[in-house]
Formats: structure tokens, C-alpha cells, sequence
């Protein structure tokens, strides 16, 4: 996919950070952008700052939501190019304490809404031939301590979209698993704790991490490149290479950075 004009491309988690970035980004390509997310009234406000955007509230933990998502895009625009399934939440809370609950918020919406929207898009981009992309992390390449339900929701991810990419490799369907780093959104104030409550503040500097408008062109540019799996940065890249020889000296590496965080909850 060398040129975005006219392609109609699904956001969800549209309404703040890498979503937000991705719509600003595909629309100043000339891409039809559909927004979703359960913020209305920002879904509302970014709508009216791109040209023919469509929103639409959505909650991808909930099926009929998802369906009505893509029904809504289909009936607007008449098809679909593009699904980035990035609504997603985090956590900061070792499994000796979270509730298990919040795991099973965690794997809602960030497995299942990425499930659901996939279902119900997938006979439009088998029919356009177009791209799926699930923004994953560093951490569903790796196990992350302190983020259980997090790590684990973004392995579930990627072994769904790995398989449905090979479902569909003679129908031409692309599908890319992007995997950030540390990204300065408001994804990690709003991770979860133990008992379930918001974070509130982010334990690391916010200076050192990628923009959501560098993660948002990498994205792009991983679409038109149709890549399988976009590391980002240097972490990204150590990791999955690392992973491969070495993976106990990476366990330790892992424990110890994030052992050092302020108020950290590794023990």
C-alpha cells in the first residue's frame, strides 16, 4: 500500500495518544479516517479537525459495539483498507497481589477487542486485500515483571494475529504486530494497580521515551511497507534478538530495569 488517498482506515483508542497521532498522521496522507473510542466528546472534538473523519463510540470489550463499528464504516465509506487495533490498557502490579480481576480487564479489551474487530472487519479486507495492525509491545515479546496481565495480553494478541495473517496468506490480507517501547501517552496514568485504580502518575521519565507522533509514523510506514513485526527502537530490537540467545541473562536484565523503578512493585 505505496499511497493512503482514499483508503478508509479504522483507529481504535482514536481519541488520545498513539490513536490520536495515527489518525492526524493517515489523514495527512489523504487517508478516510474512522475514529473510535469511548470518549464521545473527544472522538467529537478531533473529528472536526480532520477532514470527512467519521466517529464513532466504541468500547472494544463489547462485541456488538466492535460490529457496529465496522457497520458504521461500511455504510459511510463502502469498504475497509486499513484496522489498527491499538485501544489497549496497561497495569503496574505484580500476580502475588493484583486482583484477578483486573487481568480479565486487561485481556477484554486489549485480546478481546482486538478479536472482535478483526471478526467483523475481516471479510472487508480480505476484499480489499488490505492491512491489519495490532500495537502490541515490547512486552508481548517478552514477559515484563510487574505487568502479568499487560504481557500476557499482548502474547494473546500476537499469536492471534500471527495466525490469522497465515489464514489468510493466499487472500493478500496484511497483518503487522507493531511493538513500541516506553511511549510518553497517557496510557500509563491511566494503567491499572492491583485493586484495580488508576495509576495516576507515571514512575518514569517521560523525556526518554518515543512521542506518540514517532510511533504513529513508524506505523505508517510499516503499512506501506507491509512488515509482519515494526521494532521500534533500540529496546525492541535488543530484546527480540536477545530473546533468541540468551533469554535468562534477559529475565535478569528485565527484573532489574524494572526493579529500579520509583516505587516499584517488584519485591
Amino acid at each position: 500500500m505505496k499511497n493512503f488517498d482514499n483508503k478508509v482506515v479504522i483507529i481504535t483508542g482514536a481519541s488520545s495518544g498513539i490513536g490520536e497521532a495515527l489518525a492526524r498522521e493517515f489523514a495527512g496522507l489523504g487517508a478516510r479516517v474512522v475514529l473510535a473510542a469511548r470518549n464521545a466528546a473527544k472522538l467529537k472534538e478531533l473529528a472536526a479537525q480532520i477532514p470527512d473523519a467519521l466517529a464513532v463510540k466504541c468500547d472494544v470489550s463489547q462485541e456488538a459495539d466492535c460490529q457496529r463499528l465496522i457497520a458504521a464504516t461500511v455504510d459511510r465509506f463502502g469498504g475497509i483498507d486499513v484496522l489498527v487495533c491499538n485501544a489497549g490498557i496497561s497495569m503496574r502490579a505484580v500476580l502475588d497481589d493484583v486482583e484477578t480481576d483486573v487481568l480479565r480487564r486487561l485481556m477484554d479489551v486489549n485480546f478481546w477487542g482486538t478479536v472482535y474487530c478483526v471478526k467483523a472487519a475481516l471479510p472487508w479486507l480480505q476484499k480489499s486485500r488490505g492491512s491489519i495492525v495490532g500495537v502490541s509491545s515490547v512486552a508481548g515479546l517478552h514477559g515484563l515483571p510487574g505487568r502479568t496481565g499487560y504481557s500476557a495480553s499482548k502474547w494473546a494478541m500476537t499469536g492471534f494475529l500471527e495466525t490469522v495473517r497465515i489464514e489468510n496468506l493466499r487472500r493478500g490480507v496484511h497483518v503487522m504486530v507493531a511493538c513500541p517501547g516506553f511511549t510518553a501517552t497517557n496510557v500509563r496514568f491511566s494503567a491499572l494497580t492491583a485493586d484495580g485504580s488508576a495509576q495516576g502518575e507515571t514512575p518514569r521519565e517521560e523525556g526518554k521515551m518515543m512521542t506518540a507522533e514517532q510511533v504513529a509514523r513508524c506505523i505508517v510506514k510499516g503499512v506501506r511497507k507491509r512488515k509482519r513485526l515494526l521494532l521500534m527502537e533500540w529496546e525492541g530490537r535488543a530484546t527480540h534478538f536477545i530473546k533468541k540467545f540468551a533469554p535468562r541473562f534477559l529475565d535478569r536484565m528485565f527484573y532489574l530495569v524494572m526493579s529500579r523503578e520509583p516505587d516499584s512493585p517488584l519485591k
